[in-house]
């Protein structure tokens, strides 16, 4: 194998195949990252759980494949010259890196025993611009769980229905969900894809209207994108009914400017980070949401402006939850609907027949 590339091209391929690779594993090759040069170049990465590839543009001289240590690998390449790299795999699976006046000879292992990864059928393809799948994933990865023993919970669920996409998490104490009218015909279908994949995918994602197609089969979940495939294992399980716990009957609703409110909670949640015990306290009336926090660095008050319908109310929330999930949402304002001291309250958009959001969170004791 013999291949030529910039730079910058092949540490742009390196960065996202990485990702994929194993760093706590006992098979050295998946430590590894395969080069695979034929009619064009490509690099892989694969841990078993989620596997990437990603085309580099090069000027291949002679075809072949090697796998090469993925540490090492992007160490190199990353401090080398910004100029072109030569790869070339000699006997004895010896990988020669050469840029300008450096050259590098790295043991290679034999490809042979490398993974591939899994054949997925094209059947429900779903085709979304790569900016608007990475927001609604930024806009709800956050508020997946974490508890093994609740599989299911520790994966976002995907799901298109009458020509809309939704994609939910749920954690056990929040929930944040978004959704999107779709302009083409697509068979509905619902798969959970891991949390930890989501992070990923979000990571390589571009905020530009190439498209990226998502498709499923055989348990696995595919992410394809012009120069760029991930194709991951699907978490297996019935996930929450979601629906049943946006509950639209409220006794209290608030209108609020997101970015004040955010504010005021960060400030607020800053004397009680250190303390779990130590919830934010709402006090809701008066046109006014009285923020108030007591731990035992000190106390703190904040007040916010609001509108407010009906009953006064006292509640008490984890302040990073409630600020997760305004820093996602995008809008200028939005409203919260409360029930009772004990129930969660619902984020959702200020015109009421618009459903693109809603984000629940779990009140504590106060």
């Amino acid at each position: 194998m013999k291949v030529i590339c910039s730079k910058e091209n092949l540490l742009n391929g390196i960065n996202i195949v990485q990702k994929a690779v194993s760093t706590k594993t006992t098979l050295p090759i998946l430590e590894g990252i395969l080069l695979n040069a034929d009619d064009k170049f490509k690099l892989t990465g694969n841990d078993l759980e989620i596997g990437i590839e990603c085309y580099v543009e090069a000027d291949i001289r002679s075809t072949g494949c090697i796998v090469i240590n993925s540490k090492i690998f992007g160490d190199i390449v990353r401090r080398l010259p910004d100029s072109e790299v030569l790869i070339e795999v000699t006997g004895n699976n010896l990988v020669i890196v050469e840029c300008e006046n450096s050259h590098f000879e790295i043991k290679g292992i034999n490809p042979s025993g490398y993974p591939s990864l899994p054949v997925v059928e094209k059947e429900n393809i779903l085709e979304l611009t790569q900016s608007d799948l990475k927001d609604m994933i930024r806009q709800t990865v956050f508020a997946v769980g974490s508890d093994e023993n609740r599989p299911v919970l520790t994966g976002s669920l995907i799901e298109v229905k009458d020509k809309e996409l939704v994609i939910v998490s749920i954690d056990g104490f929040r929930l944040a969900l978004r959704r999107k009218n779709l302009e083409n015909d697509i068979n509905d279908f619902s798969v959970i894809v891991p949390g930890k994949t989501l992070n990923e995918i979000s990571k390589i994602l571009q905020p530009t209207d190439e498209e990226v197609s998502v498709y499923s089969s055989n348990n696995q979940v595919v992410f394809d994108a012009k120069s760029w495939r991930i194709v991951s294992r699907l978490i297996e399980g019935k996930f929450l009914n979601y629906n049943s716990l946006l509950n639209k009957d409220f006794e209290t609703k608030v209108i609020i400017n997101i970015k004040e409110f955010q504010s005021s909670l960060e400030r607020a949640s800053l004397i009680s980070m250190n303390d779990k015990n130590s919830p934010v306290k709402l006090f809701i009336g008066n046109d006014k949401i009285i923020i108030t926090s007591n731990a035992d660095l000190g106390n703190v008050r904040e007040e916010v402006k609001a509108e407010i319908e009906g009953n006064a109310l006292e509640i008490g929330y984890n302040p990073a939850f409630l600020i997760d999930a305004l820093k996602a949402i995008d809008e200028e304002r939005a409203s919260i609907y409360f029930i009772t001291t004990n129930a969660p309250c619902t984020m959702r958009p200020l015109i009421e027949s618009n459903n693109a959001f809603a984000y629940l969170v779990q009140a504590v004791r106060i």
